[in-house]
């Protein structure tokens, strides 16, 4: 009997943690998280790019096209698992390889479109117009 009296208050006691562990996560939404990093995807936060800025993600380059003007910056970040090139269809520019998590800037001085691919995956394509 007391076995099953030690038994029954482990159980009880499992569960109410993990109701507490449930609440506890719960009360925290992602937006949340965003306002205590000071983070809402305005400077290429988690909801996306910020200006001047690509993110290498789900094998896409997001946004597809940007568009600057000259003597500007864009800075790539990659948050793939795998690695991935910036790489310009006419030979101007190459990131080399960029590991997940890694970023690649380059100045565009001049105006025109420059497409670019990812060299190990080159259906991944986009393109920058400089005004």
């Amino acid at each position: 009997m007391k076995a099953l009296i030690s038994s029954k208050s482990r159980i009880s006691a499992g569960i109410a943690l993990l109701f507490a562990v449930l609440s506890i996560s719960n009360s925290c939404t992602k937006d949340d998280m965003f306002e205590m990093n000071g983070d809402r995807g305005d400077n290429g936060g988690p909801q996306g790019p910020g200006m001047n800025e690509v993110f290498i993600q789900d094998m896409t380059f997001t946004p597809g096209t940007i568009s600057v003007a000259a003597n500007t910056t864009i800075k790539w970040t990659n948050k793939d698992a795998v690695t991935h090139t910036v790489t310009s269809d006419s030979g101007l520019f190459d990131s080399g390889s960029i590991t997940s998590g890694g970023t690649w800037s380059h100045t565009f001085a001049s105006a025109g479109t420059y497409a670019y691919h990812c060299t190990p995956h080159p259906t991944m394509t986009a393109g920058v117009v400089v005004n």
